[in-house]
């Protein structure tokens, strides 16, 4: 879509005005007022009253001819409490105003409203700390203009949040660790996380592994030197069940030695993703070091999907490895589906469904695709046949009717660019089985310490400010300056979060 963009009192909203009209159009370039024909153009102003209390945004669209298609004002009162308030408002108000025109002259609801972020969840706790429940949904409502049903999920999530951690808003004194394996079997299409085929050259195994020991200890030095205790710890990647039962049993023996407090964790997690990666070795090593969760990942119960997305096991052996793991006494396993892959819709979905109410995981994870900038899918779009936006929203109408049916919760929940439909991703789960990691996680409520290659570091600032360190994502790269990263990372935990010894 050709764009024409005419704006009298915006300054530096460009950004804002991007995100939503591409929430309409696939495909968005600007073109200069009377350069190349623009198939739309946007004409945005603001005027404020003459004491700046109030201000009003107009935006109206207007065809290829230059006929008018729709106009909408927005008039806000503006705070007193500064620049940047006023400046936040104003921003809103020609949020609304906009996606206003847009859904009237496309006839597209957008469920999220204004909200074109990825952690719409962050910005509901930082309501909840410090208004009602009801003020909550009513900002979403009026401010955001989210449906009916995205402030239900919202305010559902946000409350079983506060039940599953009641500390949740005061954790300045906890980490987690998330510990990166990059190693995979074969890359998925859409997949643009770390993972390197674990049979190639990008780097040895054991190197990485040694790399990532010294890590280990290093981190877990830091944590007794700041007195800081760990909540939880995640094994993701990549797939970390792709390296071999003493090579994951020799990890664990590191982690206990070297961090503070492990045997007082409230979670432990080891993604088991892939389950041609499972084996009745590897799940003794996690039963012997008591991890309590992991995730066996179908995607999809169609094997065509399978083949085509480039997950080289089967229906049938994600099923049998599931057995396996009951059999062998993991009972906390997560399972997750992508809704929205190549050549799927409503009736590929049911396969899934009819699968999951068979094996009935105590938590789900469903995915809507998203198409990211690097994935073999996204450079190759055109060979793939996608479900259209309506099937996409139906489909995940029908996961929440199914979730609801068996008994799963909605606990955890964030969004991703240029995701099919302007959808979700939401974590289910039965009672008593959330994911406390996810929740950390996603909603930034922690610091988070990342080891291994690809591992991105979220450290909390006092103010709340999210200072990133990732890690080399090239096992090669890691292999060769695994200590530099390490000190460099230690070095700016010490100074954002002020534990940096004295004298």
């Amino acid at each position: 879509m050709r764009i024409s963009l005419i704006r009298t009192g915006f300054d530096d909203f460009l950004n804002e005005i991007y995100h939503i009209c591409k929430l309409f159009f696939a495909d968005v370039e600007w073109v200069e007022d009377g350069g190349e024909a623009a198939e739309l153009t946007i004409r945005t102003s603001l005027e404020y009253a003459g004491d700046i209390s109030s201000a009003t945004a107009a935006v109206s669209l207007h065809d290829a001819a230059g006929a008018l298609l729709c106009r909408e004002e927005d008039v806000r009162a503006l705070p007193s409490a500064g620049s940047e308030a006023v400046r936040r408002e104003c921003k809103r108000a020609l949020g609304r105003a906009l996606l206003k025109c847009l859904q009237t002259s496309t006839g597209m609801e957008q469920p999220w409203g204004i909200l074109t972020g990825v952690r719409p969840m962050k910005l509901m706790h930082n309501f909840m700390m410090k208004e009602s429940m009801d003020t909550c949904r009513q900002v979403l409502r009026e401010d955001y203009l989210l449906s009916p049903e995205k402030v239900r999920l919202l305010s559902e999530i946000g409350e079983r949040q506060l039940r599953v951690i009641p500390d949740l808003f005061r954790m300045e004194r906890q980490v987690s660790l998330y510990i990166g394996i990059p190693f995979c079997p074969t890359k998925c299409a859409y997949c643009t996380f770390p993972a390197y085929d674990i049979r190639g050259n990008n780097g040895s195994v054991q190197s990485f592994l040694k790399g990532l020991q010294y890590e280990i200890r290093q981190v877990g030095d830091w944590l007794a030197r700041t007195g800081m205790s760990v909540t939880t710890v995640y094994w993701g990647g990549g797939t970390p069940t792709s390296i071999e039962a003493e090579e994951m049993d020799e990890l664990f023996q590191v982690l206990h030695q070297s961090v503070p407090g492990m045997a007082g964790i409230r979670e432990l997690t080891v993604e088991a993703g892939r389950p041609d990666t499972i084996t009745p070795e590897k799940i003794a090593v996690m039963k012997r070091w008591k991890v309590d969760r992991i995730s066996i990942n179908p995607q999809s119960f169609t094997q065509s999907t399978l083949d085509t997305i480039g997950r080289h096991h089967t229906v049938k052996e994600t099923v049998e490895k599931y057995l396996l793991c009951r059999e062998l006494g993991m009972n906390n396993i997560n399972m997750d589906l992508i809704l929205g892959l190549p050549n799927e819709g409503l009736r590929e979905l049911e396969i899934s469904l009819e699968q999951l109410e068979r094996l009935m995981p105590e938590s789900l994870t469903v995915h809507t695709l998203s198409f990211k900038r690097a994935s073999r899918l996204t450079q190759n779009r055109e060979r793939y046949e996608l479900a259209e936006r309506d099937e996409v929203q139906a489909m995940m109408a029908r996961t929440v009717e199914w979730t609801n049916a068996h008994g799963y919760n909605p606990y955890y929940m964030y969004r991703q660019k240029n995701i099919l439909g302007n959808q979700e991703n939401v974590g289910y789960s039965l009672p008593g089985y959330e994911s406390l990691y996810n929740i950390l996680m996603m909603e930034e409520r922690q610091t988070i310490i990342g080891l291994g290659c690809g591992a991105v570091s979220k450290i909390m600032g006092p103010d709340g400010a999210v200072e990133r360190f990732p890690n080399p994502k090239e096992p090669s790269v890691y292999n060769s300056a695994y200590q530099e990263y390490t000190k460099r990372k230690l070095d700016l935990m010490d100074l954002v979060l002020g534990t940096a010894p004295k004298g």
